[in-house]
């Protein structure tokens, strides 16, 4: 008998969110499921690692399909890390991250716990799939998108995400039929305008609260952004290797 997929599951907004939970739930059609995830919301965490303190790893019991389901005291990063090295005995032929309450598009891939777990997995040579749904509210509604989750994760599993790449996946806010299909894109050109809002608490003591609008400068019909807004599933493939290759040739010219 042909062995099932092992597919890694993860995310951002914490184990007990209807992000993870429907994502478990497609994946167990697929294969066979382990998931770890933090034990708290873990939002904007990029890909942070955690070195100055002790990690916790508490079995728990949430689904009962489920042998393997552990949720972390650390970041979604952490999550993969400490999964490939103490929960799994065999490497994963998938890692999937999500499904993340609000959208990861654009330049919000940098600043994605969701993302970066995708990415960590991808970086130790396991196909890896990130995937957000343009709503932040708790009960959103994740049944719309299952089926493309499906889809997508299926089609990765049969043909392999090329090494080095992973695959970023957002979905619009919309119902099944209303979506209008799935969009191959280039990450668009965007940027947040933010500002630190001063106040004053009860104890007359000063603090800052984070502000700011998102900014798309993108006009190109290629983007995420622009399927988004049309209507669209965008998949961006992303990679790790950060290297400016454009700007190898400028430096190499430069008197040093």
């Amino acid at each position: 008998m042909k062995q099932k997929p092992l597919i890694l599951v993860t995310n951002d907004d914490g184990i007990v969110a209807p992000g993870i939970r429907a994502l478990i739930d497609v994946m167990k059609e697929l294969g066979e499921v382990v998931v770890v995830a933090p034990d708290s919301p873990q939002s904007a965490m990029g890909h942070a690692v955690t070195i100055n303190s002790t990690l916790t790893l508490q079995k728990v019991n949430i689904d009962s399909d489920i042998n393997k389901e552990y949720s972390c005291s650390g970041t979604p990063v952490d999550c993969v890390k400490i999964a490939l090295s103490q929960v799994l005995d065999r490497k994963p032929d998938l890692c999937v991250s999500g499904v993340n309450h609000g959208a990861n598009s654009s330049i919000n891939v940098i600043y994605s716990g969701t993302m970066s777990a995708a990415m960590e997995a991808g970086m130790s040579g396991i196909p890896a799939i990130g995937f957000s749904l343009m709503d932040f509210d708790w009960g959103a509604d994740f049944e719309q998108v299952k089926p493309f989750i499906k889809k997508i994760t299926q089609e990765a599993l049969k043909n392999t995400i090329s090494r080095g790449v992973v695959l970023n996946v957002n979905f619009p806010k919309l119902k099944t039929e209303d979506i209008k299909g799935i969009r191959v894109c280039r990450q668009a050109k965007a940027t947040w305008v933010e500002n630190f809002d001063k106040r004053v608490n009860p104890h007359g003591k000063e603090y800052y609260w984070l502000t700011g609008e998102f900014v798309n400068q993108d006009k190109g019909e290629d983007t995420d952004e622009w399927a988004l807004e049309h209507g669209f599933i965008s998949i961006v493939p992303v990679q790790f290797d950060l290297t400016a290759y454009h700007a190898i040739p400028e430096l190499n010219s430069w008197e040093i």
